[in-house]
């Protein structure tokens, strides 16, 4: 149901609301999942509206009171957590983490909690390593085998605050820190100091996968025909994810950016949240305390994106306006933050002072001859991310594979092409350095740094070279053992929960999968000894980087 509240502006209520509703037709209907939606203007939720169900099996249609886990949606809290234990005196930012975490392993250079509220701790995401070492997402797992595995990485990503990667075991760490600084967990923390005074009733974060939850929507992913199948987890960490809200209690939150309540009362503590983050080197980072603070058509927005189990989540805030967009959904495939910056579209529209500044015409999609397509296509490697993407030609578009993952791209120009019916929002930018180089691309990924995507040159190994690579692999920091065999002239990894898909052969002594047990790119760079044998192999993962792998010996 909408609310008929309207604060002036050229176009009515009706209007307004018709032109939001048309978003989320595909969606509106009882036999399909899909979100509610929060509109705030000037501290008054001024429409709010579900569409599609929260429950297929039982008809329930989703509503603004509706329960959906958020995802890292929920990072803003645990920090604003941190915090608040840092007003209080109980930590501070720049402690060592081993202060609170003594199992963590003693790093060349040390990790401080200010590092883990930025990502450029270099800590390996938990969540990668665990689907590394053949659990699957639906696999239990508990908050003690988090951290040994955590702590048994003796590598980093990258030196502490040298580089922004975003990590979930950082706001794992965050949550065990509240607790182990407080004497409280995160969730009793949280709601002493966080829920209980902004009045959030329905908020919380989720510490027991069996606990009843009042108005819960179930999380759901597209089966592979038609219809859908349920998403759930057994999990129960928090601190990255876990929290469970509507959009009713959201309005309270996001109005306590403007006036705030928690604490010490005063504006100080929002100034610090909205603060983002640095690099030792002074780069600056749109990276604050779980919200990323960027420009939006000439604003300034606050936002953060959720995704986990058959949820997706997106709030944006624009105070300048004091306009702020809620979508919360429960299917897998939904794309809140693209659907929410429609919405606020519509209403910054509708009043566009203030520094707004609208798309210019020539974003429009457009056509390109196929030759100018066919001259983009091959393999191309991100050089922070190692994401692969390929690119070939198909019916007369350029289609770009990420992540095992085909999408069109759509031209905007003849250099700049937008990913079309992604979850996420992906733009590619072409240049050439020089006549006769090849092709370079900025890649940019919602939530992500932009990545420079360079062509790869394929090699193509015989099955004589392929047999070089064939063995036990044994990786004592993930305490996994990997059977590479030839199988068909092509590289295979036999394990666990593996994928049936063989690796590609990429640069020399170099292999890639995509999509490697739900993670992204995984690429295999082998190691010789000085007779030339190989000894094992580094893998990288998208935010799992630089594990090392030893070749077993056979008896």
């Amino acid at each position: 149901m909408s609310t008929e509240i309207r604060i002036g502006g050229p176009m009515t209520t009706i209007q307004l609301t018709d032109k939001v509703d048309a978003l989320f037709t595909t969606w509106d209907r009882p036999d399909s999942p899909g979100c509610a939606l929060g509109v705030i203007q000037h501290g008054q939720l001024v429409y709010k509206r579900g569409y599609g169900m929260a429950n297929l099996e039982h008809g329930i249609p989703i509503s603004s009171n509706t329960a959906f886990r958020i995802g890292s949606t929920s990072k803003q809290f645990t920090d604003m957590s941190v915090a608040l234990l840092a007003e209080q005196g109980k930590i501070s930012l720049d402690d060592n983490i081993r202060h609170y975490l003594p199992e963590m392993p003693e790093y060349e250079h040390p990790i401080t909690i200010r590092h883990l509220i930025h990502h450029t701790s270099g800590l390996r995401d938990y969540l990668e390593l665990m689907t590394l070492a053949g659990m699957r997402d639906d696999d239990f797992y508990t908050n003690d085998q988090v951290i040994e595995m955590v702590a048994r990485q003796k590598g980093l990503n990258f030196a502490p605050g040298t580089k922004y990667l975003y990590s979930n075991s950082g706001y794992y760490l965050l949550g065990v820190i509240v607790e182990r600084a407080s004497g409280q967990s995160l969730r009793q923390f949280a709601g002493q100091n966080i829920f209980e005074p902004l009045g959030m009733k329905n908020t919380h974060f989720h510490d027991d996968h069996n606990e009843i939850v009042m108005n819960r929507a179930a999380g759901y992913s597209p089966q592979d025909i038609e219809g859908y199948r349920i998403d759930m987890t057994t999990l129960d960490m928090v601190g990255d994810g876990g929290v469970f809200t509507t959009v009713e209690d959201l309005l309270l939150w996001d109005q306590n950016f403007y006036r705030n309540k928690l604490g010490k009362g005063d504006q100080d503590l929002i100034r610090q949240i909205l603060t983002p983050g640095t690099l030792n080197n002074g780069e600056p980072l749109e990276y604050a305390f779980g919200l990323m603070v960027s420009d939006y058509k000439g604003l300034k927005m606050v936002s953060h994106g959720g995704a986990f189990v058959g949820f997706r989540a997106e709030m944006i805030r624009f105070p300048q306006r004091e306009l702020s967009v809620i979508c919360l959904a429960n299917l897998s495939t939904f794309n809140p933050s693209r659907l929410a910056r429609q919405v606020a579209d519509i209403y910054l529209a509708d009043q566009p002072e203030a520094g707004w500044k609208e798309d210019p015409a020539g974003s429009a999609f457009i056509e390109l001859p196929e030759k100018e397509l066919q001259d983009k296509v091959g393999v191309y490697q991100g050089s922070s991310s190692g994401t692969i993407v390929e690119l070939e030609v198909q019916e007369g578009k350029l289609m770009a594979k990420i992540s095992d993952h085909s999408f069109q791209l759509a031209p905007i120009s003849s250099l700049d092409f937008q990913v079309l019916d992604a979850p996420l929002d992906i733009k590619i930018t072409f240049e050439k350095s020089g006549l006769g180089e090849p092709w370079q691309a900025h890649l940019s990924i919602e939530g992500e740094r932009p990545d420079i995507l360079s062509a790869i040159q394929i090699v193509s190994p015989s099955v004589d070279q392929l047999a070089e690579y064939a063995g036990d692999y044994y990786s004592d920091e993930l305490q996994v053992t990997y059977k590479l065999v030839v199988e068909d002239d092509k590289l295979y990894l036999r394990h666990p929960n593996t994928p049936p898909n063989p690796f590609k052969p990429g640069l020399s002594d170099m292999f890639y999968m995509s999509d490697m047990f739900n993670v992204s790119d995984i690429s295999l760079y082998f190691i010789r000894n000085e007779g030339t044998k190989i000894s094992g192999f580094v893998m990288n993962g998208g935010r799992a980087k630089n594990i090392p792998f030893q070749k077993m010996r056979r008896e």
